[in-house]
């Protein structure tokens, strides 16, 4: 018998060749997603802060858009309400199209809650300490309808 090491099926592989034809183009989509998302955000008085490096806000931007050379800053972000934890979760509650799970890189938007508690608490910036934040991975739906579904969450959730 020849150990190869890790192989993956055929179809496997087959899926991932197929899929690779069009990822430029999603990455693409998720790029400016998630752009338009955090700038959506940040803009909303209701939101804490807003971690992502596309924003001029954020400390690290020169870096990363020397880095990235403007092709994007990623899709994934942190960023928290206004609020103790159980607003936090009332306004991932609220969300209709995006969904509460723990993953990133999906097609589908993805939204989870990191708390204020555990072992790796002490490394977090304040905001995130006082905060918790909430982890977002955006996908590749219409960022109209992304912002559209956090501002229902946000008027649900706060009221107004």
């Amino acid at each position: 018998m020849v150990d190869v090491g890790g192989v993956i099926a055929p179809f496997n592989a087959w899926l991932i060749t197929r899929g690779s034809v069009t990822l430029p183009l999603r990455l693409r989509q998720h790029l400016e997603s998630a752009q338009r998302v955090a700038e959506f955000l940040e803009s909303d008085a209701r939101v804490a802060y807003v971690a992502h490096p596309g924003l001029p806000s954020h400390p690290q931007h020169e870096v990363a858009a020397r880095q990235f050379g403007g092709r994007g800053f990623g899709s994934v972000m942190a960023f928290a309400v206004d609020g103790d934890p159980d607003t936090q979760n009332r306004f991932v509650a609220n969300l209709a199209l995006i969904t509460s799970a723990v993953s990133v890189g999906h097609d589908e938007t993805l939204i989870v809650h990191v708390g204020t508690s555990g072992p790796r608490v002490a490394a977090y910036p304040e905001e995130f300490r006082t905060y918790g934040h909430l982890r977002m991975s955006v996908g590749l739906e219409d960022p109209d309808d992304l912002v559209a579904d956090l501002s229902h969450a946000l008027d649900a959730t706060f009221g107004s």
